[in-house]
Protein backbone atom coordinates (compact mmCIF):
# COMPACT_ATOMS: atom_id res chain seq x y z
CA UNK A 1 0.00 0.00 0.00
CA UNK A 2 1.33 3.51 -0.98
CA UNK A 3 0.21 6.83 -0.42
CA UNK A 4 -0.88 9.38 -2.99
CA UNK A 5 2.77 10.53 -3.67
CA UNK A 6 3.16 6.48 -4.01
CA UNK A 7 5.34 6.33 -1.03
CA UNK A 8 5.95 3.10 1.04
CA UNK A 9 5.94 3.35 5.10
CA UNK A 10 9.80 2.77 4.43
CA UNK A 11 11.62 5.57 4.35
CA UNK A 12 12.96 6.34 1.26
CA UNK A 13 11.29 3.62 0.06
CA UNK A 14 8.64 4.16 -3.42
CA UNK A 15 6.44 1.57 -5.28
CA UNK A 16 4.45 1.57 -8.59
CA UNK A 17 3.02 -0.56 -10.51
CA UNK A 18 1.85 -4.81 -10.29
CA UNK A 19 3.15 -4.41 -6.38
CA UNK A 20 0.82 -1.66 -5.24
CA UNK A 21 -3.25 -1.00 -4.33
CA UNK A 22 -3.61 2.64 -5.51
CA UNK A 23 -6.77 4.66 -4.92
CA UNK A 24 -9.72 4.06 -6.68
CA UNK A 25 -11.24 7.36 -7.78
CA UNK A 26 -14.41 6.33 -8.70
CA UNK A 27 -16.01 4.78 -5.96
CA UNK A 28 -12.98 5.27 -2.57
CA UNK A 29 -11.28 2.60 -1.22
CA UNK A 30 -7.68 0.93 -2.57
CA UNK A 31 -7.82 -1.28 -5.17
CA UNK A 32 -4.95 -3.46 -7.19
CA UNK A 33 -4.94 -2.74 -10.88
CA UNK A 34 -2.15 -4.39 -12.65
CA UNK A 35 -2.34 -2.90 -15.88
CA UNK A 36 0.96 -1.37 -18.09
CA UNK A 37 -0.37 2.03 -18.86
CA UNK A 38 -1.02 2.70 -14.93
CA UNK A 39 1.87 0.92 -13.90
CA UNK A 40 4.11 3.34 -16.42
CA UNK A 41 2.49 6.82 -15.64
CA UNK A 42 3.49 5.44 -11.74
CA UNK A 43 6.71 4.62 -12.85
CA UNK A 44 7.66 8.75 -14.01
CA UNK A 45 5.48 10.28 -10.82
CA UNK A 46 7.78 8.23 -8.74
CA UNK A 47 11.01 9.69 -9.85
CA UNK A 48 9.55 13.01 -10.30
CA UNK A 49 8.78 12.78 -5.98
CA UNK A 50 11.96 10.97 -5.67
CA UNK A 51 14.00 14.25 -7.12
CA UNK A 52 11.41 16.15 -5.13
CA UNK A 53 8.31 17.42 -7.33
CA UNK A 54 5.75 15.74 -4.91
CA UNK A 55 3.15 14.85 -7.98
CA UNK A 56 -0.23 13.39 -6.10
CA UNK A 57 -1.15 9.90 -8.37
CA UNK A 58 -5.06 10.61 -8.43
CA UNK A 59 -6.15 6.88 -8.70
CA UNK A 60 -6.33 4.31 -11.46
CA UNK A 61 -9.62 3.98 -13.70
CA UNK A 62 -8.95 0.61 -15.18
CA UNK A 63 -9.38 1.28 -18.82
CA UNK A 64 -8.57 -2.45 -20.51
CA UNK A 65 -8.84 -4.16 -23.62
CA UNK A 66 -8.13 -7.46 -25.13
CA UNK A 67 -8.38 -8.86 -28.12
CA UNK A 68 -9.25 -12.13 -29.52
CA UNK A 69 -8.63 -13.14 -33.12
CA UNK A 70 -11.36 -10.73 -34.63
CA UNK A 71 -13.64 -9.82 -31.27
CA UNK A 72 -12.55 -7.18 -28.84
CA UNK A 73 -13.32 -6.86 -25.48
CA UNK A 74 -12.81 -2.85 -23.90
CA UNK A 75 -13.70 -2.39 -20.27
CA UNK A 76 -13.11 0.70 -17.67
CA UNK A 77 -14.24 1.48 -13.82
CA UNK A 78 -16.86 -0.95 -11.94
CA UNK A 79 -18.34 -3.85 -13.01
CA UNK A 80 -22.07 -5.34 -11.67
CA UNK A 81 -19.96 -7.65 -9.57
CA UNK A 82 -17.68 -5.11 -7.93
CA UNK A 83 -20.84 -2.51 -7.12
CA UNK A 84 -23.03 -5.82 -5.95
CA UNK A 85 -19.95 -6.52 -3.51
CA UNK A 86 -19.95 -3.01 -2.16
CA UNK A 87 -23.65 -2.97 -1.90
CA UNK A 88 -23.89 0.30 -3.97
CA UNK A 89 -27.18 1.31 -5.91
CA UNK A 90 -26.63 1.52 -9.43
CA UNK A 91 -28.54 1.11 -13.17
CA UNK A 92 -27.38 -0.15 -16.27
CA UNK A 93 -28.08 0.60 -20.00
CA UNK A 94 -27.72 -1.96 -22.60
CA UNK A 95 -27.72 -0.59 -25.98
CA UNK A 96 -26.38 -2.30 -29.63
CA UNK A 97 -25.08 0.32 -32.30
CA UNK A 98 -23.23 0.06 -35.08
CA UNK A 99 -19.70 1.13 -35.29
CA UNK A 100 -20.51 3.74 -37.96
CA UNK A 101 -23.61 4.63 -40.27
CA UNK A 102 -25.44 1.54 -41.40
CA UNK A 103 -25.49 2.57 -44.57
CA UNK A 104 -21.84 2.91 -45.19
CA UNK A 105 -20.35 -0.69 -45.66
CA UNK A 106 -18.32 -3.09 -43.08
CA UNK A 107 -20.31 -1.40 -40.16
CA UNK A 108 -20.34 -3.74 -37.05
CA UNK A 109 -22.22 -4.52 -34.08
CA UNK A 110 -20.53 -2.78 -30.75
CA UNK A 111 -22.66 -4.45 -27.33
CA UNK A 112 -22.16 -1.63 -25.18
CA UNK A 113 -22.91 -1.52 -21.68
CA UNK A 114 -22.63 1.84 -19.10
CA UNK A 115 -23.58 1.06 -15.13
CA UNK A 116 -24.46 4.48 -13.11
CA UNK A 117 -25.25 5.74 -9.96
CA UNK A 118 -29.09 6.09 -10.53
CA UNK A 119 -29.76 9.04 -8.07
CA UNK A 120 -26.95 11.39 -9.73
CA UNK A 121 -26.27 9.51 -13.06
CA UNK A 122 -22.06 9.42 -11.65
CA UNK A 123 -20.89 6.79 -14.32
CA UNK A 124 -19.23 3.89 -12.40
CA UNK A 125 -18.09 1.74 -15.10
CA UNK A 126 -18.31 0.75 -19.00
CA UNK A 127 -18.19 -2.73 -20.79
CA UNK A 128 -18.22 -3.51 -24.36
CA UNK A 129 -17.47 -6.00 -27.20
CA UNK A 130 -17.30 -5.99 -30.80
CA UNK A 131 -15.42 -6.16 -33.93
CA UNK A 132 -14.51 -2.60 -34.67
CA UNK A 133 -14.19 0.93 -32.66
CA UNK A 134 -15.01 -0.65 -29.03
CA UNK A 135 -12.17 0.79 -27.80
CA UNK A 136 -12.65 4.20 -29.33
CA UNK A 137 -16.38 4.35 -27.13
CA UNK A 138 -14.77 3.18 -23.51
CA UNK A 139 -11.69 5.96 -24.25
CA UNK A 140 -13.94 8.00 -24.35
CA UNK A 141 -16.28 6.96 -21.39
CA UNK A 142 -12.88 6.90 -19.49
CA UNK A 143 -12.12 10.29 -20.38
CA UNK A 144 -15.65 11.27 -19.45
CA UNK A 145 -15.52 9.64 -15.76
CA UNK A 146 -12.06 11.23 -15.45
CA UNK A 147 -13.98 14.72 -15.99
CA UNK A 148 -16.04 14.22 -13.57
CA UNK A 149 -18.87 14.04 -16.30
CA UNK A 150 -22.49 11.49 -16.18
CA UNK A 151 -24.13 9.02 -17.95
CA UNK A 152 -26.71 11.96 -18.70
CA UNK A 153 -23.81 14.37 -20.22
CA UNK A 154 -22.35 11.35 -22.45
CA UNK A 155 -25.38 12.20 -24.40
CA UNK A 156 -24.60 15.33 -25.39
CA UNK A 157 -20.90 14.30 -26.29
CA UNK A 158 -19.41 16.14 -29.48
CA UNK A 159 -17.58 13.64 -31.04
CA UNK A 160 -15.98 12.89 -34.42
CA UNK A 161 -18.45 11.47 -37.70
CA UNK A 162 -18.44 10.87 -40.80
CA UNK A 163 -20.17 7.97 -42.14
CA UNK A 164 -16.25 5.49 -42.76
CA UNK A 165 -15.87 6.35 -39.03
CA UNK A 166 -18.55 6.75 -36.97
CA UNK A 167 -22.39 7.91 -36.79
CA UNK A 168 -24.53 11.19 -36.00
CA UNK A 169 -25.29 9.77 -32.82
CA UNK A 170 -22.39 8.09 -32.03
CA UNK A 171 -22.93 4.83 -29.33
CA UNK A 172 -21.44 6.89 -26.90
CA UNK A 173 -24.57 9.17 -27.43
CA UNK A 174 -26.67 6.25 -27.85
CA UNK A 175 -25.80 4.86 -24.37
CA UNK A 176 -25.91 8.90 -22.59
CA UNK A 177 -29.74 9.03 -24.42
CA UNK A 178 -30.78 5.91 -22.72
CA UNK A 179 -29.49 6.38 -19.36
CA UNK A 180 -31.05 9.85 -19.93
CA UNK A 181 -34.31 8.61 -20.81
CA UNK A 182 -34.27 6.04 -17.40
CA UNK A 183 -33.17 9.05 -15.18
CA UNK A 184 -35.80 11.57 -16.26
CA UNK A 185 -38.81 8.50 -15.80
CA UNK A 186 -39.40 8.37 -19.10
CA UNK A 187 -39.26 4.49 -19.21
CA UNK A 188 -38.41 1.81 -16.66
CA UNK A 189 -36.71 -1.27 -17.47
CA UNK A 190 -35.74 -5.08 -15.79
CA UNK A 191 -32.14 -6.44 -16.89
CA UNK A 192 -31.73 -9.67 -18.48
CA UNK A 193 -31.47 -11.73 -15.67
CA UNK A 194 -34.91 -10.90 -14.81
CA UNK A 195 -36.61 -11.37 -17.53
CA UNK A 196 -37.35 -15.65 -16.42
CA UNK A 197 -38.88 -14.50 -13.48
CA UNK A 198 -41.11 -12.31 -15.22
CA UNK A 199 -41.96 -15.29 -17.47
CA UNK A 200 -42.87 -17.19 -14.93
CA UNK A 201 -44.77 -14.62 -13.11
CA UNK A 202 -48.23 -15.14 -13.95
CA UNK A 203 -49.07 -11.52 -13.40
CA UNK A 204 -46.83 -10.32 -15.96
CA UNK A 205 -47.08 -10.60 -20.02
CA UNK A 206 -43.86 -10.30 -22.15
CA UNK A 207 -44.76 -8.41 -25.45
CA UNK A 208 -42.72 -8.89 -28.24
CA UNK A 209 -42.60 -6.06 -30.74
CA UNK A 210 -40.37 -7.45 -33.53
CA UNK A 211 -41.20 -8.21 -36.75
CA UNK A 212 -42.84 -11.80 -37.76
CA UNK A 213 -39.66 -11.93 -39.64
CA UNK A 214 -36.92 -11.26 -36.67
CA UNK A 215 -38.85 -13.34 -34.88
CA UNK A 216 -37.96 -16.82 -36.89
CA UNK A 217 -33.72 -15.95 -35.54
CA UNK A 218 -34.65 -17.48 -31.72
CA UNK A 219 -37.55 -16.75 -29.83
CA UNK A 220 -37.38 -14.68 -26.80
CA UNK A 221 -39.62 -16.51 -24.66
CA UNK A 222 -41.94 -19.31 -24.76
CA UNK A 223 -45.71 -17.99 -25.29
CA UNK A 224 -44.63 -14.08 -25.35
CA UNK A 225 -47.28 -11.70 -26.67
CA UNK A 226 -46.35 -10.66 -30.57
CA UNK A 227 -47.59 -7.81 -32.03
CA UNK A 228 -45.25 -5.77 -34.04
CA UNK A 229 -44.54 -2.09 -33.16
CA UNK A 230 -46.01 -0.77 -36.73
CA UNK A 231 -49.53 -3.11 -35.51
CA UNK A 232 -49.32 -1.89 -32.14
CA UNK A 233 -51.67 1.24 -31.89
CA UNK A 234 -54.58 -0.46 -33.86
CA UNK A 235 -54.30 -4.07 -31.35
CA UNK A 236 -54.12 -1.95 -28.19
CA UNK A 237 -56.83 -4.09 -26.92
CA UNK A 238 -55.09 -7.32 -27.37
CA UNK A 239 -52.78 -5.96 -24.31
CA UNK A 240 -53.96 -6.87 -20.82
CA UNK A 241 -54.64 -3.37 -18.56
CA UNK A 242 -54.38 -6.13 -15.05
CA UNK A 243 -50.97 -6.72 -15.42
CA UNK A 244 -47.49 -6.01 -15.83
CA UNK A 245 -45.93 -5.67 -19.75
CA UNK A 246 -42.36 -6.19 -20.24
CA UNK A 247 -41.11 -5.26 -23.70
CA UNK A 248 -38.40 -6.35 -25.97
CA UNK A 249 -37.55 -5.85 -29.42
CA UNK A 250 -34.01 -6.80 -31.37
CA UNK A 251 -32.11 -4.29 -29.72
CA UNK A 252 -34.14 -2.08 -27.55
CA UNK A 253 -34.92 0.83 -29.18
CA UNK A 254 -38.37 0.22 -30.79
CA UNK A 255 -39.22 -1.36 -27.40
CA UNK A 256 -38.74 2.06 -26.05
CA UNK A 257 -41.24 3.73 -28.12
CA UNK A 258 -43.65 0.96 -27.92
CA UNK A 259 -43.18 1.46 -23.89
CA UNK A 260 -43.83 4.87 -24.61
CA UNK A 261 -47.16 4.32 -26.15
CA UNK A 262 -48.35 1.50 -23.69
CA UNK A 263 -48.08 4.34 -20.63
CA UNK A 264 -50.41 6.43 -22.03
CA UNK A 265 -53.01 3.63 -22.46
CA UNK A 266 -55.74 3.82 -20.00
CA UNK A 267 -55.05 1.02 -17.02
CA UNK A 268 -51.43 0.59 -17.98
CA UNK A 269 -49.71 3.50 -16.07
CA UNK A 270 -46.72 2.38 -14.47
CA UNK A 271 -46.90 -1.43 -15.43
CA UNK A 272 -44.76 -1.16 -18.34
CA UNK A 273 -41.18 -1.94 -18.85
CA UNK A 274 -38.73 -2.33 -21.48
CA UNK A 275 -36.33 -5.41 -21.43
CA UNK A 276 -32.85 -3.65 -21.37
CA UNK A 277 -31.19 -4.48 -24.42
CA UNK A 278 -33.83 -6.47 -25.51
CA UNK A 279 -33.19 -9.89 -28.09
CA UNK A 280 -29.40 -8.49 -28.76
CA UNK A 281 -28.55 -8.19 -25.23
CA UNK A 282 -30.54 -11.74 -23.78
CA UNK A 283 -29.24 -14.04 -26.65
CA UNK A 284 -25.92 -13.71 -25.57
CA UNK A 285 -27.00 -15.02 -22.01
CA UNK A 286 -26.08 -18.36 -20.25
CA UNK A 287 -29.83 -18.29 -19.73
CA UNK A 288 -30.08 -18.09 -23.66
CA UNK A 289 -27.34 -20.07 -24.39
CA UNK A 290 -28.07 -23.32 -22.47
CA UNK A 291 -31.21 -23.44 -24.27
CA UNK A 292 -29.34 -25.09 -27.45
Amino acid sequence: IVDEYLKTNTEHVWAVGDAVEVKNPIVGGQWAVPLAGPANRQGRMAADNIYGKNRKFKGTYAAAVVRSFDLIAAAVGMNEKMLRAQRLPYNVVHVHPGSHAGYYPGAKSINLKVLFNPEDGKIYGAQAVGEDGVEKRIDVISTAMQGGLTAEDLAELELCYAPPVGSAKDPVNIAGMAAQNIMDGFVKQIQWDQLEDAQNDPDTVILDVRNPGEVTAGELVNGALQIPLPELRDRLGEVPTDKKIVVSCASGQRAYYACRILQQTPGLEGKVFNLSGAFKTFKTTPTFLSRS
